[in-house]
């Protein structure tokens, strides 16, 4: 595969991944609107961060639901996306071994550089305002400082942002109390427990990392640094 092939695929997989698997499970669930649970965005955020395809992910939920709806006993809606996660990891599977064409992803813009900029500005300031993350602001603005140059690829630009955001966490996380801590792994047990047995050890632990790590960020007013959260 030629790297500019690759690339499009990267941006395919970047465009509007949160907001398309939202939709798709609202209209696969014809049942008007639906908001995702906290568990619901961790797994998307799991599923991105394992770098599985936008398109294995939306196959996957209609392909769930479209068996749903070949049971006879349907007393119970469908309310999370943790029930399609099998479908999807299957399809995941099925397009790693038979790679569909690259064309349309090809052509698909890339994030302009001036929304990359205002994303990265607005990141600098919230880290300003956060007392003990003056670090993770000053890297932030390094990668300002060299914007055009790491705008060349944005692939690696994530990464580095991706990398910062698991360092924010770590640090987050030394400054939780043992209530907050606990009230968060309750939460996340609490949901994860009709689930459990369907997952696989990498699932559950990838799983879990997303949920308590967006329960950090929210509790403390952190911003999300991943280009996958510009707007």
């Amino acid at each position: 595969m030629t790297e500019d092939a690759e690339d499009g695929i990267w941006r395919l997989n970047y465009f509007n991944y949160f907001t398309e698997v939202e939709e798709q499970f609202q209209r696969s669930r014809a049942t008007g609107l639906f908001l995702l649970s906290p568990l619901d965005w961790a797994l998307i955020e799991s599923w991105k961060n394992a770098g599985i395809p936008l398109e294995a992910v939306l196959r996957g939920i209609q392909i769930a639901f479209d068996q749903w709806r070949t049971k006879k006993d349907k007393t119970q809606m469908v309310n999370s996306l943790t029930y399609c996660l099998q479908a999807v990891m299957k399809e995941a599977e099925a397009m790693a071994k038979d790679l569909p064409s690259t064309a349309a992803a090809e052509h698909e813009p890339a994030f302009p550089l001036d929304a990359v900029r205002t994303h990265l500005e607005k990141s600098r300031d919230a880290l300003l305002r956060a007392p003990g993350y003056e670090d993770l602001a000053t890297g932030v603005s390094g990668l300002l400082a060299n914007l055009e140059e790491h705008y060349a690829d944005l692939e690696q630009l994530d990464q580095r942002l991706t990398a910062m955001e698991d360092k924010m966490a770590a640090l987050a996380r030394t400054r939780l109390s043992d209530e907050d801590l606990f009230q968060m792994r309750r939460e996340l047990d609490s949901q994860l427990r009709p689930y459990r047995g369907k997952m696989t050890a990498e699932q559950l632990a990838r799983l879990e990392k997303s949920f308590l790590d967006r329960k950090v960020y929210e509790h403390y007013g952190l911003p999300r640094l991943s280009l996958f959260y510009m707007g």
